[in-house]
């Protein structure tokens, strides 16, 4: 039985405002004192104008944080024509170049993914504004030594794996960005503001492995199409997020919010993470965002190594290939997904949402045996869309279920529905991130098996199956837990998940 954590800062336990004092919504940063999304009055007040401001803050930060996170799924690409023999092979599908290509474009997503546990623990520590900031600001270093070391021919493999897993600070920032955005809109918003703030984020991937080749194209126009150009070709299109990240830094810093009751009373955490639910959507999370990310990363690699001849059409290789693609449709298929989930309950799209993408893991691997490129780029796109969608429809799902049972909880010990909400909100922010790490894992795992089934089975044929049939469980999984009538919150039959 899920028990519920009382008290704020600013508030002791079991002593709720009776009204709620009026709101002045303000343009430049402040610590909230009171936030009271799910009261109407306050919210028509200027609670909406206030939200909406820190979910515009947040999505800038957060788009910087995806597009240094996944500069290596593109920059392992051009390596090669860089200067660096350990990637030279990798337009020829040399079985060691694609290797090393998905063991450096890997790396950020598991580091990203381990951060984002301490990442989400830090918004109630230091409060939203300080720690966009701080974030922001900490993107600079694997940036810059990024520029640095793409100049020096002769760094070794494993200076690169250093400067990967530094770039896994952009990663972290989801979690941070999703937790402090969880607070600050009601329940009825949640699965469209969710969706917009991790939307924006992810579109950082995308707008990343556009943006990247067409530097790196400009680059060896400007110079030469050797060796030297390709690194300044590279040069220029990692400097360029530079000024992006200072004007993030500073813009958090001036007007974003924090919020008091944000803060932990210590026991939401543990309640959080001792429910059985947080765990059961962390993996049907590693299906949709460990997907998305997963294949996001790889994605640039695949298709280099899967469909070599492309590098004779000038175009698509100055488009990188259009990779992009994938991580855009992705991406703006997320918030479509917390919308729908608000309307007609995020378990049944989620459902759906597996069947599909195993589905799509099928004409993957029939555009890879007829050789057809465009079946392969089409299958990929349906399997992104379906990703996307179930990265809106799986968040929606977690606030959902903590305030049904925190509800539940206060109906059974006479507890009022203020300090239900505030509950909730602690314990969904919580969740968030634990869920929001073990996904992003399973974006490392997903890369791990397609470099270990080439190394070993020369093919990744296995790898994709394999994907297959989890989605299937998946499915199975959501059904199982949230759909089926007999089942209910806290092991009651009195509660089924109905609108979960």
């Amino acid at each position: 039985m899920t028990a519920i954590a009382t008290g704020t800062p600013s508030n002791p336990p079991n002593e709720v405002p009776t009204e709620s004092p009026t709101f002045v919504h303000q343009l430049r940063g402040r610590w909230l004192e009171h936030w009271e999304p799910d009261n109407p009055t306050f919210w028509a007040a200027g609670g909406d104008k206030t939200a909406r401001k820190n979910l515009i803050f947040s999505v800038f930060a957060e788009n910087l944080g995806f597009a240094v996170w996944v500069l290596w799924g593109t920059v392992v690409t051009s390596m090669g024509a860089a200067g660096f023999g350990f990637l030279a092979g990798l337009g020829k599908g040399d079985p060691t170049a694609v290797s090393n290509a998905l063991l450096l474009s890997s790396t950020p997503t598991l580091v990203g993914a381990a951060l984002r546990i301490p990442y989400t623990f830090a918004i109630p520590k230091f409060g939203g504004r300080a720690f966009t900031t701080f974030s922001a600001a900490l993107l600079l270093i694997p940036t810059l030594g990024l520029a640095y070391f793409i100049n020096q021919p002769g760094t070794p493999m494993w200076v690169f794996m250093i400067l990967a897993a530094l770039a896994g600070v952009g990663g972290g920032n989801f979690s941070s960005s999703m937790a402090n955005i969880n607070f600050f809109f009601p329940d009825g918003k949640k699965g469209a503001a969710l969706g917009i703030n991790a939307a924006g984020g992810n579109l950082g991937v995308a707008q990343t492995q556009l943006v990247l080749p067409l530097l790196i194209t400009l680059g060896t126009h400007l110079t030469a199409k050797d060796a030297a150009g390709y690194r300044f070709g590279l040069t220029l299109a990692i400097l360029v997020w530079v000024p992006f990240i200072l004007v993030a830094a500073f813009g958090a810093l001036r007007y974003m919010d924090s919020v008091s009751n944000a803060k932990s009373d210590g026991r939401s955490y543990k309640l959080a993470l001792t429910n059985v639910h947080t765990w059961v959507m962390a993996v049907l999370y590693i299906g949709t965002f460990g997907s998305f990310i997963g294949f996001s990363f790889a994605f640039p690699t695949l298709i280099k190594a899967n469909f070599p001849e492309l590098t004779k059409i000038g175009w698509i290789t100055t488009l990188g290939n259009l990779a992009f693609l994938g991580a855009l449709v992705g991406s703006v298929s997320r918030p479509f997904g917390g919308w729908v989930s608000d309307k007609v309950g995020g378990a049944k799209i989620t459902l759906y949402v597996f069947g599909g993408m195993a589905v799509s893991v099928a004409l993957i691997m029939a555009g890879l045996e007829l050789k057809s490129f465009p079946l392969y780029l089409i299958a990929f796109l349906l399997l992104f869309v379906l990703a996307g969608i179930g990265n809106g429809s799986t968040y929606r799902m977690i606030p959902t279920i903590f305030t049904a049972e925190t509800k539940k909880y206060a109906a059974e010990h006479g507890l009022s529905q203020s300090e239900s909400a505030a509950s909730a909100r602690r314990q969904a922010g919580a969740a968030i991130g634990v869920i929001g790490a073990v996904g992003a894992a399973g974006g490392w795992l997903l890369q791990q098996a397609l470099r270990l089934s080439n190394i070993n089975y020369h093919s990744m044929a296995p790898a994709f199956w394999a994907y297959a049939v989890a989605f299937l469980l998946m499915g199975a999984a959501t059904w199982w837990f949230y759909l089926r009538s007999s089942f209910a919150i806290g092991r009651s039959p009195s509660l089924a998940y109905a609108n979960v």
